[in-house]
């Protein structure tokens, strides 16, 4: 079967999209899909505990959130938005802008009276280089002027509650403009449930960048472009993997960066890395064989990849049927969990 991106269109009421998270982060729910079978069974999130094996790998993203929307002005004193995405070698940022069409090179966004951007460079994918310029490096810039970059499908603005909650428990390392939302849900209690069932709980770090919410805008799947996004695995972690006959991953950033650090034995290399990756059916997976995630846009490279995991019907099927029972979608939505 050769799919286009229609073939991963789906209806969802605009009311499902969570716009708040739940009080309760382990109160969300969890769709079950058994991918031999196609059958579907609707549980609580606590409930994964009792689905890892014992002697299983569940392994967690670290990546951070950081506050990289920044808001500002032009010099003509018109507003100007920039997504940061991730600091360069040479003391530069990647970022994306809007107006993109104002934002041209030698033009400058002003942050307050001590920090402003400088755009360096176009390159392409609505991606630009900038320097900031001030009293403010960027990591000051984003710590004084810093908004939580909510995904667009959320219509309100951040919250100082949004800074706690749209964060993983274990977030550890500063470099996601996305949170990797299919933890959102584990809290220390539901960490605890597994760790008991004598499962090996690791991690790794992906930062995820704004191309996580770029459509395919092509109907050759083959032409879309990934932006890059930069990993790391530790030794202790490619040991763990490397020695399980089980591996659960914490959402498709987890995926990914496995997938792109397995040699073509299947074992993972430990270090870091960058990964344009794009994961559609078919693929073969080399190192994943469990996948706990969130749902995803229609068309979207993460529907794409989860579709490439559970098999394309069977997980159509159960979007079809979380719409049904009336789940909540996205990133403050539930959960789902390929088995």
């Amino acid at each position: 079967m050769i799919l286009k991106p229609s073939d991963f269109d789906y209806d969802l009421p605009a009311d499902r999209i969570a716009q708040e998270p739940l009080p309760d982060r382990a109160s969300s729910r969890l769709l079950v899909l058994d991918r031999a079978t196609g059958a579907i069974t609707h549980q609580q999130f606590p409930h994964l505990a009792y689905l890892i094996p014992a002697g299983d790998a569940l392994v967690l993203n670290t990546s951070r959130v950081i506050p990289a929307r920044l808001h500002g002005k032009r010099d003509s004193g018109n507003p100007a938005e920039i997504l940061l995405v991730r600091a360069l070698p040479d003391g530069t940022w990647l970022a994306m802008g809007h107006p993109g069409g104002k934002l041209k090179p030698g033009r400058r966004v002003q942050f307050g009276d001590d920090s402003a951007a400088l755009i360096v460079e176009i390159l392409g994918g609505g991606l630009r280089r900038l320097q900031f310029v001030g009293a403010l490096d960027g990591r000051a810039t984003i710590a004084k002027y810093g908004e939580v970059p909510l995904p667009p499908y959320i219509r309100r603005p951040p919250t100082a509650a949004d800074r706690e909650r749209y964060q993983t428990v274990y977030a550890a390392h500063d470099g996601s403009v996305a949170a990797p939302t299919a933890g959102l849900h584990f809290t220390p209690e539901v960490l605890e449930q597994v760790r008991a069932k004598e499962v090996a709980v690791t991690s790794l770090d992906l930062h995820v960048g704004p191309g996580t919410f770029k459509p395919v805008e092509v109907d050759d799947l083959t032409a879309h472009p990934m932006h890059p996004e930069v990993f790391e695995i530790p030794e202790k972690t490619a040991a763990i993997i490397n020695g399980r006959s089980g591996v659960w991953a914490v959402g498709t950033t987890v995926v990914r960066a496995l997938e792109s650090a397995a040699d073509e034995r299947g074992l993972v290399r430990a270090g870091p890395g960058e990964t344009s990756l794009f994961i559609r059916p078919p693929y073969e997976f080399k190192v994943v064989d469990r996948l706990l995630t969130n749902f995803h846009l229609p068309r979207s490279t993460l529907l794409m990849l989860v579709c490439a995991f559970g098999g394309y019907e069977a997980v159509m099927a159960a979007y079809r049927e979380a719409v049904r029972a009336g789940y909540r979608f996205y990133s403050y939505g539930d959960a789902m969990v390929i088995v």
